[in-house]
């Protein structure tokens, strides 16, 4: 039941990407299956979060029990992100440290448009998914540690 073993690589890296490469190791699919889930997974929290975003956080407002702070600790990583290295540099950093609504939220804050948000991220997403995955598939036994 491969499909299945799809759907929860997909699901593992919507919320953080890692996530993917892990369960496609720990399922036993192929480095290039894993790839490809994990890659689907970013993109559809990256395509959620783009189209569905004002409706959430809107949403998200509504039940907000008080005004954030404007300048946090991650605020300010954004920013400084942003400034050094734009688009470019939020996407890349969106699988490793941003997870993906994280990242996707960072870049629409800043006025990114979507067509171009897309292909960032989709590319991001590609390159790490294959770096990441090819990474865990290296490693000796860990399919027996997590599986």
């Amino acid at each position: 039941m491969h499909i299945a073993k799809y759907i929860s690589v997909i699901i593992a890296s919507t919320i953080k990407f890692v996530g993917g490469p892990l369960s496609g190791v720990t399922l036993g699919l192929t480095w290039l299956e894993t790839a490809i889930c994990t890659t689907v997974g970013m993109m559809l929290s990256v395509i959620v979060v783009t189209y569905a975003g004002a409706a959430l956080q809107a949403l998200w407002q509504r039940y907000r029990p008080s005004t954030p702070k404007r300048f946090t600790k991650r605020t300010r990583l954004a920013i400084r992100i942003w400034k050094r290295a734009g688009l470019a540099g939020i996407a890349l950093l969106t699988p490793l440290i941003l997870t993906p609504i994280g990242g996707t939220i960072i870049a629409l804050s800043f006025g990114v448009k979507r067509g171009q948000l897309m292909l960032y991220m989709l590319i991001s997403a590609a390159a790490w998914a294959v770096v990441q995955t090819l990474a865990f598939y290296q490693i000796p036994g860990l399919k027996g540690i997590l599986g």
